[in-house]
This record gives structure tokens, C-alpha cells and sequence, in this order.
């Protein structure tokens, strides 16, 4: 479904977007995302960051003008090759950055309700949340639901009360000076939790809205074979750590 020029916010009919698609071992469903993205919307670009796969994922990413496929040399994990993704994006002077995972779980039709509270609130930072009220029926696992709800209660008190929903959905939207910091730097680790924390700490505003999100189909999960308990200690050991050091000494949202 195209988004008309009616359903667009003014700002965002004048900025430059680009969709970062991190994508490892995913050629079961790249083709599909990409397409699907490029005619959602025929103003935005895409980026393929192929993170090392063993597959046959970057010859399959499809062939336009819109499209820019990466492949890097081996896989860094998902920190390196979504921060590849914000450098792209840094050096090509994009407005807004989107995250969207290669394996079909984020509709492009959702894309612009990021951009909409983008617009609305002014937030540097906007997540995507498959548990606000508004979202759809996503089905998670009730072991992996309670890891992603301790994660979100340990954020809320390591920041002084920054409340969210869904700290490890991928699926998010920033603005300019926000690709510039996580172009500088970015978690290499399971980042999503840890720049959240990051970011509040920084100045930098963050925001959720409420997204349909389709259950996975091809690929594996990042973090499908680690065991609940095991997660929760080691992303809230980073959590903690993020609390203690400057990520961007340079770079705060208050100098730009």
C-alpha cells in the first residue's frame, strides 16, 4: 500500500529517508522486505547491510535504483552492521534512519506511524512497540515476554523513571543528530536495550508508538537459542555498564 502524500506529516515530505535493513543469512525473505519497502513509499532509499551471511542473502537482494546493498566482510553481529547502516547514513546526509529487520517482521506499512510521532513529539528516538495499547496480536513466548519486561523495568530505573515498552523491538526510527551519535557509536551486543539507556543519558529524547508487527517466518532469531535468564544477565550487566561510561563525549543532543 502506497502512502499517500495526505497521510504524510509536512516535514517528512521534505526529508531524506533511508530504511536500514541489517540482514544475516535472510535470503529466505530479503527479496520480499525490500520490495515491499520500495513500494510503500517511492521517495525513500534502502540499505541491505549483509552481515557476513553463509547464503545466498546478498545476491538476492533486489536490483534498483533506490536499492544499496552492502556486504560486509564477515558477520560483526547486529551492533556493527546497523551502526554500517547509520555511518551510510551519515555520510549521505539522510534526515531519517529506520531500522527494519530482513525477516519480514515489520510491515513497511507501519513505517510511517514512526515518522508520524516522530513529527509530533519531537523525539529523537522512535520505537516501534508491539505491546502499547493499539498494537496488534503479536504472539510472544511468555519466557521471552517476562526477559523483555524485567529489561524494561531495570531501564525505567536506571534512568530515573524513562518508561517503555518493548526495549528490544528493532524496529525504530531517528532523526538527523541521532544517526550522527549512533554513527560515532553503538552497542555491539544485543543494542537495543543499551541505547536506550544511552541515548536518555545523552539528552536525547526517546518515544514510543504502537506498530503492528508480523510473526517471523524465514531466518533465525538473534537471540532464539539463549536462554531467557542468561539474557536478562547479560543485557542488564550492559545496561549497568552504559550507566557508567560517555559513549559520545562529543555528541550530545544538546550540541547540536
Amino acid at each position: 500500500m502506497n502512502l499517500s502524500d495526505e497521510s504524510k506529516p509536512e516535514t517528512e515530505l521534505a526529508a531524506r529517508v533511508l530504511i536500514i535493513v541489517p540482514a544475516y543469512n535472510e535470503s529466505g525473505a530479503i527479496a520480499s522486505v525490500v520490495n515491499d519497502l520500495l513500494a510503500a513509499d517511492q521517495d525513500l532509499h534502502v540499505l541491505v547491510v549483509d552481515d557476513g551471511s553463509t547464503d545466498d542473502t546478498f545476491n538476492t537482494v533486489p536490483s534498483d535504483a533506490r536499492v544499496t546493498a552492502l556486504r560486509l566482510p564477515f558477520n560483526l553481529g547486529i551492533g556493527g552492521a546497523v551502526q554500517t547502516g547509520y555511518r551510510y547514513a551519515a555520510l549521505h546526509g539522510y534526515d531519517i534512519a529506520i531500522q527494519v529487520d530482513g525477516d519480514g517482521q515489520h510491515p513497511p506499512t507501519e513505517l510511517h506511524k514512526l515518522i508520524a510521532q516522530m513529527v509530533k513529539t519531537n523525539a529523537d528516538m522512535v520505537v516501534g512497540s508491539r505491546f502499547l495499547p493499539g498494537s496488534g496480536d503479536y504472539n510472544v513466548p511468555t519466557s521471552r515476554k517476562s526477559a523483555i519486561n524485567l529489561l524494561n523495568g531495570l531501564i525505567r530505573i536506571l534512568t530515573g523513571g524513562k518508561r517503555v515498552t518493548d526495549c528490544t523491538s528493532g524496529f525504530r526510527a531517528v532523526n538527523k543528530r541521532s544517526i550522527q551519535a549512533l554513527a560515532h557509536w553503538y552497542p555491539e551486543d544485543y543494542p537495543e536495550p543499551e541505547i536506550i539507556v544511552a541515548m536518555h543519558r545523552a539528552g536525547f529524547v526517546i518515544d514510543e508508538v504502537p506498530v503492528d508487527m508480523n510473526q517471523r517466518e524465514h531466518g533465525t532469531s538473534s537471540i532464539s537459542f539463549i536462554d531467557g535468564l542468561f539474557y536478562v544477565l547479560k543485557v542488564g550487566t550492559a545496561l549497568v555498564l552504559t550507566t557508567i561510561r560517555e559513549p559520545w563525549p562529543k555528541m550530545k543532543a544538546s550540541d547540536n
